[in-house]
């Protein structure tokens, strides 16, 4: 049977797509995007090879940026979020194969666009070499993340969401998602950050890797909001109650680690910050951890380091990657090692 394996098993590699001229990123933002974007493949590529899918037009920015040991390859792409257009990779312990889900702009949202992007996943499957199991659910990468023991985290207001699958029963979406991942038993958060939702900015309706992720089997990472200012203090308290009460496949309770949020409330906009820790990459040998020029960033580094004692945290600035709408998480996607 396939399954998605947990974060932390062996990477093969790391993909990721390179920032184009859109909505999101327009003149210096673009530039700005691209740096953002290079210094995390650069961390990662200091553990395990790293794949860049870059628009012909800037194959020879993303070179110069990017440097030496990285791959690229080109596509034509309509934005930079790799972890939600690309595949999710499954495998059985011997094979890898890639699932297509169907993507539509994180819920149709009018400033997105998806006529390139919808495709990628079947893209970077063909350019692994690994066939692809195609989804009728409307989902992203960003909207779920597994223990590699049959639970899996999901926010209600994505794939519940109308704007991704009216008519879908929370049966049917479970039933779909446990078939393509391998899991057996379904977490569901009621709703995302804030700042993740109209009229906010960039954002995907709620996705569960910036507020919960597994670190390790039986631990849970979760974001907490200290400021009793920020509208996401009473929800993120909540999300804690709530995930304390929940237990795996096992019956077995969660480890729940609440990880405080930056003391930055606001973001260089002026709206409200929704900077989480949680939405950090682990890779071979490394968390590649979100960073924001902040008191709390080598609090968050002292709670990783500890969850992953044989790692080393790289903190990389990411205030531009959430400018964005997003976080590290967002722009990787992992492609497990299966023994042959």
């Amino acid at each position: 049977m396939f399954h998605m394996p947990p974060e932390w098993a062996p990477h093969e590699r790391t993909w990721m797509a390179w920032p184009v001229p859109n909505t999101t990123f327009v003149g210096e933002d673009l530039a700005a995007a691209r740096r953002a974007w290079a210094d995390v493949a650069r961390a990662v590529r200091r553990f395990e090879p790293v794949t860049v899918v870059v628009g012909p037009a800037g194959t020879r920015e993303a070179r110069a940026l990017l440097g030496p040991g990285i791959e690229i390859v080109e596509r034509e792409l309509d934005d930079a979020w790799m972890r939600d257009i690309g595949p999710t990779f499954v495998t059985d312990g011997s094979r890898l194969a890639a699932v297509d889900w169907v993507f539509n702009g994180w819920g149709a949202q009018e400033w997105a666009h998806w006529e390139h992007d919808s495709t990628i996943a079947r893209q970077v499957a063909d350019i692994a070499g690994v066939p692809v199991h195609s989804s009728p659910l409307v989902n992203e990468g960003g909207g779920i993340h597994v223990d590699g023991r049959g639970t899996v985290l999901l926010t209600e207001t994505v794939q519940l969401g109308p704007e991704r699958n009216p008519g879908w029963t929370k049966a049917e979406v479970e039933a779909e998602i446990h078939a393509r991942l391998g899991t057996t038993k379904a977490i569901w958060l009621p709703r995302g950050l804030t700042a993740d939702y109209p009229p906010h900015g960039f954002g995907t309706l709620g996705h569960v890797d910036i507020v919960a992720a597994f670190a390790g089997p039986g631990v849970i990472v979760v974001h907490t909001q200290p400021d009793p200012t920020h509208p996401d203090h009473e929800p993120c308290a909540e999300n804690v109650e709530f995930l304390r009460t929940r237990t795996d496949t096992q019956g077995r309770p969660f480890e729940v680690i609440e990880v405080p949020a930056p003391t930055s409330v606001h973001n260089e906009d002026g709206g409200w910050a929704d900077y989480s820790y949680i939405n950090h990459y682990v890779c071979n040998g490394a968390v590649i951890l979100c960073a924001f020029d902040d008191p709390r960033d080598e609090e968050a580094a002292t709670v990783f380091r500890r969850l992953y004692p044989e790692r080393e945290v790289v903190l990389v600035d990411a205030r531009t990657i959430f400018a964005g709408g997003g976080g590290i998480h967002c722009i990787t996607q992992q492609q497990p090692r299966v023994s042959v």
